[in-house]
């Protein structure tokens, strides 16, 4: 009998906790009856009793008295039909914490995809996301989102989607069950702006599960109107965060960097023989003075990038390659120093010796501002057909200012002012934008700048760079319209740079043209059993000329893009254009193809293919190239990653080849944890020319071959230890490939949060 008492109380006591433990109700807690998420009637957004412990399970019983959102909705590939599987969003806060918790029912969980990747790389995985437009001005949002191992992704969102690159400190924590999976985060308010009152706020905000199986599904709590162009204008009002506070909010990141460095001089048969050995310290003061105004500042700080760039292709490019930002002096408050033209890319800002910048937002002003001591100067000189660059080893003092006031709720004006100062050098750029919503489909922006500049007389007597004596200057204009509908969009442009405009702190490698273009595209949404997930069919016709009248290019395409099962897309394009070099024109006929798939969790493959005429830029002359672009990844398991891509291209010209191309990079991956992880990247070019084809004296062959090894233990984006060892080879047709220089580099910094 004592024994069936036990029995009885041990059935009673499982019972109560299994749901906890295996994904049942976790108690009372509070619904959607509180509020409805509209502008009148909000979510209300509960103040947890005690701090909620972020450990991937919901057994502690912090989460009883939460607001609870069901995310109900599939969003896309259907539209708004309800959700394939059950997911559950918890959210309370205290003073310093918001809390987020996501229990994610999965009928299959052993079709979970979830690996561990480096920070903010998760596209493809199972993940939830959860968006904060802590304005509430349905212009901007955070997004910060979490893998079913608690790898993070966070971002900031605009009004149409595109995402810009954030670093935030935040804690999330995911565990996958025999039912699902469940991640709990932590988001410190120090980490966020938002709005400066002690009261009650209203954010907007939304969450999401990314479901990816046949189909990347996007699961919504909201319903997602495809004629609303303005994605975070459709988000659920929440009410609450009185007395959220970011405390004193100051951050502290000390920083310690060395580096041995060796060379060899004399290629191929000299001798390695140290070039540099140096360590250094850096130190960076992060100071929210107020919830949403955050000053900057930094001696010798630790600009270093050990991500290797991916290579391209830099032959027969008339224009200057770019290159993505991930320094992280430049990631914080990014967002703010954006505009329509690429006024402002910071790669420009080579070796800084000390910054200072200011930025956020009070009410209707947005602000962003900050000074670069900079110990080199690079440049790029733009032309109508092509761009020249060069660094001066001369120091300069870079300055941003950038300003935006919003009027109602759908308008907003702006101002940017760049200047970069060296000796007998300088550049100014100023001028005025704007974005305008006039109806749900409906976008217009607008930016006018002007430059005034002076080039140091090295660069004025190279007449190889030909730019001119004195100060000069000129304008750029951008008008942009965007009318986007749930089938049919529709995208003009016009665009009108001057010669003599200069953006030196930009990325603005074309000047001397005015262009008009227009792109449209009509979508078919397939239903729940369509042989196609969305068919689009796309065209675009482009209209260039220089500021004299004569013609850069013209032409069109047709395209076609497929997405169905097993995530594949299919992209079939024809282009057709002329274009001017050298007072020739040039008729081009070009076909274009994509194609990829990721048929299963642990596979993904990738082809690029470009067919057709191409211009031989050195030569000015016409040929038919050849590019191919194959890639693939595969993730043996949850810890390993492998990516190989190979780039060809060959150009034919009077029919013999040209030149043959190959880049080839190979990554591997190794991550023990969500923290740590081994990489090796090994990067290969070989460029093959055919002498006897050119104009010009031209050397047979250039090879090279770099590699890079890195252990990276990373607590947060700036707590981390990174050791690694990178080398580089290069080779000629008349020597193999030989070691020019290797160098071993230590980085450490800790992020002291106040």
């Amino acid at each position: 009998m004592k024994l069936f008492k036990v029995i009885l109380v041990s059935l009673y006591v499982l019972l109560m906790v299994s749901p906890v433990l295996y994904g049942g109700d976790i108690g009372e807690s509070s619904s959607e009856s509180q509020g409805k998420g509209t502008r009148e009637d909000p979510y209300i957004l509960p103040q947890a009793v005690s701090k909620i412990k972020v450990d991937g399970k919901f057994d502690e019983g912090e989460w009883a008295n939460t607001l609870k959102l069901d995310i109900a909705y599939e969003t896309w590939p259907r539209e708004n039909t309800p959700a394939p599987v059950k997911t559950e969003c918890y959210m309370a806060y205290t003073k310093s914490y918001l809390y987020v918790g996501f229990r994610a029912f999965d009928p299959k969980p052993s079709k979970i995809r979830a690996y561990y990747f480096d920070r903010d790389k998760i596209f493809y995985d199972d993940m939830v996301i959860i968006f904060l437009d802590t304005f509430n001005d349905e212009r901007r949002a955070y997004g910060f989102r979490s893998n079913p191992l608690g790898v993070q992704f966070d971002d900031i969102r605009s009004r149409t989607g595109a995402s810009l690159a954030w670093d935030a400190i935040y804690n999330s924590v995911g565990k996958i069950y025999d039912w699902g999976y469940i991640v709990e985060m932590a988001i410190p308010f120090n980490q966020l702006r938002f709005q400066r009152t002690k009261e009650d706020q209203v954010w907007g905000i939304n969450v999401r599960r990314i479901y990816p199986r046949d189909a990347l599904f996007h699961l919504d709590h909201i319903k997602i109107d495809r004629n609303n162009g303005c994605l975070i204008c459709q988000y659920v009002k929440l009410k609450g965060f009185k007395g959220a506070s970011p405390g004193r909010n100051i951050e502290i990141v000390p920083t310690l960097t060395w580096h041995h460095t060796d060379q060899r001089d004399d290629m191929p048969e000299g001798e390695m023989t140290k070039l540099s050995e140096k360590a250094e310290g850096g130190f960076t003061v992060r100071w929210g003075f107020t919830p949403n105004m955050t000053l900057s500042g930094t001696i010798n700080p630790d600009f270093s990038q050990v991500e290797a760039d991916s290579l391209q292709l830099d032959i027969n490019q008339p224009f200057a390659l770019f290159y993505p930002e991930r320094r992280p002096f430049f990631y914080e408050g990014s967002e703010f120093f954006s505009t329509n033209f690429n006024a402002l890319y910071t790669r420009t800002m080579r070796d800084p010796a000390w910054g200072l910048k200011v930025t956020g937002k009070e009410g209707r002003h947005t602000l962003g501002a900050y000074a670069v001591r900079d110990e080199l100067t690079n440049l790029i000189f733009p032309g109508s057909h092509g761009s020249l660059s060069t660094s001066l080893d001369a120091a300069n003092t870079s300055s941003v200012f950038r300003y935006k006031y919003d009027f109602g709720r759908n308008y907003t004006v702006g101002a940017l002012v760049t200047d970069r100062e060296g000796d007998d050098y300088f550049n100014r750029v100023f001028g005025v934008d704007g974005d305008f919503q006039f109806t749900r489909k409906d976008l217009l922006r607008f930016q006018f700048i002007g430059s005034s500049t002076r080039y140091p007389d090295e660069v004025v007597n190279n007449p190889l760079f030909n730019q001119g004596e004195g100060e000069f200057g000129g304008s750029a204009l951008d008008l942009l319209y965007i009318r986007d509908t749930r089938h049919w969009d529709i995208v003009l442009q016009y665009q009108d740079i001057t010669e003599g405009f200069r953006a030196d702190l930009g990325y603005m490698p074309q000047v001397n043209f005015r262009r008009a273009s227009v792109n449209t595209g009509y979508a078919w949404i397939g239903k729940k059993k369509s042989w196609y997930r969305q068919l689009v069919l796309g065209g675009q016709y482009t209209y260039m000329e220089d500021q004299q009248g004569g013609l850069i290019n013209s032409g069109g395409s047709i395209s076609l893009t497929y997405d169905g099962p097993l995530q594949s897309t299919v992209l079939f394009e024809v282009r057709q254009k002329r274009e001017t070099l050298l007072g020739q024109e040039f008729d081009q006929f070009q076909v274009v193809f994509y194609g990829g798939m990721k048929p299963i969790g642990n596979l993904e493959f990738d082809f690029n293919g470009v067919f057709g005429d191409r211009i031989d830029y050195d030569n000015v002359r016409l040929g038919k190239r050849v590019t191919l672009v194959p890639a693939i990844t595969l993730k043996p398991n949850r810890h390993m990653r492998l990516l190989l891509s190979h780039t060809f291209e060959q150009l034919n010209v009077d029919n013999a080849r040209l030149y043959t191309a190959n880049i080839s990079q190979l990554t591997g991956v190794y991550h023990f944890n969500v923290r740590t992880f081994l990489r090796a990247i090994l990067q290969y070019v070989d460029y093959d020319f055919n002498v006897d084809n050119y104009l010009f004296p031209k050397i047979p062959e250039i090879k090279s071959m770099y590699t890079q090894f890195l252990f990276s233990y990373e607590i947060n984006p700036r707590t981390v230890l990174f050791l690694g060892y990178n080398d580089s080879y290069l080779g000629r047709w008349n020597y193999d490939l030989t070691r020019k220089n290797r160098t071993f580099f230590v980085k450490v910094s800790y992020a002291w949060s106040l």
